[in-house]
């Protein structure tokens, strides 16, 4: 699997968040608005991309959720990616590399273009084809071809067996494009899209995104307001507290940190505007990740010593005023396989004794040097702080002699790349809510880490056999497993996983709806008044 880079922008506090039963509404009226108005929100992310074939970042992704039909999506609050532009999909029965899918009746894209699989078919193809760098070429990857026996059906057949094939083209990377509108093999570089989901992209600035009802849309969103304006503050979250305050926006996602949301939660100010902050869960993650060719971080003894003295619990208190949560495996809370694997072997508290213990094992005398490096322009106005608190930990042990070094991110990137850092921060926003989307991506080949971590009992047994597996609660055990071998190994230490938060006037329903595992922002749920 090739690296991409959809990495957590910031702690879902520190930035704040995304979301997924769903309101199936009739053909008739599930484009239609109900008359609530138009919501304007705020949000200090980009938006990278308006052509889905790139655009790997949170921002764009929210663009694509919404403009966009996929094959499939994930209902509000589930994991399990039901039909959405399909009326049906599944794998033939005997051949588990056979995917097939049936469109539903009636299909158009906004511009009155009907949609049929030659679409479906073009849209994937483009994507493998075009190959961005920040595109959705790794979840695709196990795409062999793709055939249309007729206007309504497409049968994908596949290179290896991939139960989570569903899931890939659920999420942003199956987005739909009109084949008459999109190059076949370049990006559309006009600011404007064309999809068939509940909403048209009106226009597109730095300022702002402009988002009407898509009145052609057929599936299975009931959409709940008369538009979506989303105003961009460009990392200012100063400006876009100020927006709230003031009444500019009616949402405010993806930009306040924790000591903003802190400030905001339950204060008189806040009750007196009719300003209130609504938290969901999440499945974003950070992580502490280690050089295992570094001459320090490289040593398995160091490793276990950090495991042993890091305070996961001070962390999201001290540093992220308790918007997240200790993590002590690499598959988080909430997501099937998920286990304690470090809270089982290293516990919860820092241990002195076990760490000096693990450093005399490794034949290690006097304090060990290391540098922790971070990039806040990545994840956060937090990062740098809790680096700091780590070497604090690390330093107060009288082990450790460990300073922190922030580096812009795209020097940060390029040096990790090299090898020049034995410690660095890295964080995953998930493509998909299924443990596969936090193990193959950080195991397999050429992964997002950058580490130098192999274990072969996971790249040549595990993560093929989870792969196959149609019943993911099948996979329990190997999951389980896999995490137990990276907690013995440890290329990574789990940190914390976020909570999502959204702050909105009281005027505002539906956000509950927004900010759940799956990570797909509806803004058709979302009603004002």
């Amino acid at each position: 699997m090739k690296a991409h880079n959809k990495w957590l922008t910031a702690p879902l506090a520190a930035g704040l968040a995304a979301a997924t039963l769903s309101g199936c509404g009739t053909d008739k009226d599930a484009g239609a608005g109900d008359g609530s108005g138009t919501i304007v929100v705020g949000m200090s992310d980009e938006v990278l991309a308006t052509d889905p074939a790139t655009g790997y970042d949170p921002g764009s992704w929210l663009l694509f959720n919404n403009v966009f039909q996929s094959l499939l999506s994930f209902p509000k609050g589930a994991t399990t990616p039901q039909p959405e532009a399909a009326d049906r999909c599944e794998f033939d029965k005997g051949a588990s590399t056979v995917y097939r899918c049936t469109l539903r009746d009636g299909l158009k894209f906004s511009n009155g273009n009907p949609l049929t699989a030659e679409d479906v078919k073009f849209s994937f193809e483009r994507a493998l084809k075009i190959d961005d760098k920040n595109g959705p070429g790794p979840l695709l990857s196990t795409i062999d071809k793709i055939e249309t026996p007729d206007d309504k059906t497409v049968v994908f057949t596949l290179k290896v067996p991939d139960a989570t094939f569903p899931s890939k083209i659920a999420s942003g990377a199956g987005s739909i494009v009109d084949h008459r509108e999109y190059p076949a093999d370049g990006l559309r570089t006009d600011g404007r899209a064309v999809g068939s989901g509940p909403y048209k992209l009106e226009s597109f600035s730095d300022e702002k995104a402009v988002f009407s009802v898509n009145p052609e849309y057929k599936g299975t969103a009931k959409v709940k307001n008369d538009g979506i304006t989303l105003k961009f503050y460009d990392g200012n979250r100063k400006a876009l507290a100020e927006g709230l305050t003031k009444g500019d926006v009616d949402v405010a996602y993806r930009g306040l940190d924790s000591e903003d949301i802190q400030k905001l939660n339950g204060s008189p100010t806040a009750g007196q505007k009719g300003i209130e902050v609504i938290e969901g869960s999440s499945a974003e993650v950070q992580h502490l990740v280690f050089n295992m060719k570094d001459p320090v971080a490289g040593k398995l003894g160091v490793r276990k010593a950090i495991a042993h003295l890091v305070d996961r619990q001070a962390l999201v208190q001290d540093v992220y005023q308790s918007t997240a949560t200790p993590l002590y495996s690499i598959v988080p809370a909430g997501i099937l396989g998920h286990n304690t694997a470090f809270f089982d072997r290293y516990g919860d508290r820092p241990q002195p004794e076990l760490a000096k213990k693990a450093l005399q094992e490794e034949g290690i005398k006097g304090k060990v040097e290391i540098t922790l490096y971070s990039t806040p322009s990545r994840y956060g106005p937090g990062t740098n702080e809790q680096l700091g608190a780590i070497a604090k930990q690390l330093n107060d042990s009288g082990l450790f002699d460990a300073r922190v070094k922030s580096v812009e991110y795209d020097q940060y990137e390029k040096d990790i790349q090299a090898g020049k850092y034995g410690v660095y921060i890295k964080g995953w926003v998930p493509d998909y809510p299924d443990p596969d989307n936090f193990t193959q991506p950080f195991f397999g080949e050429d992964n997002v880490l950058g580490n130098h971590y192999e274990n072969t009992k996971i790249t040549g047994t595990i993560i093929p056999d989870t792969a196959a597996a149609a019943d993911r609660s099948s996979a329990q055990d190997d999951f389980d497993r896999l995490q137990n071998l990276v907690a013995e190994d440890i290329p990574l230490l789990p940190l914390w996983q976020a909570k999502q938060y959204a702050v909105a006037h009281n005027t505002i329903t539906g956000l509950e709806w927004t900010l759940d595992a799956s990570t797909v922002f509806r803004f058709w749920e979302i009603k004002k008044g």
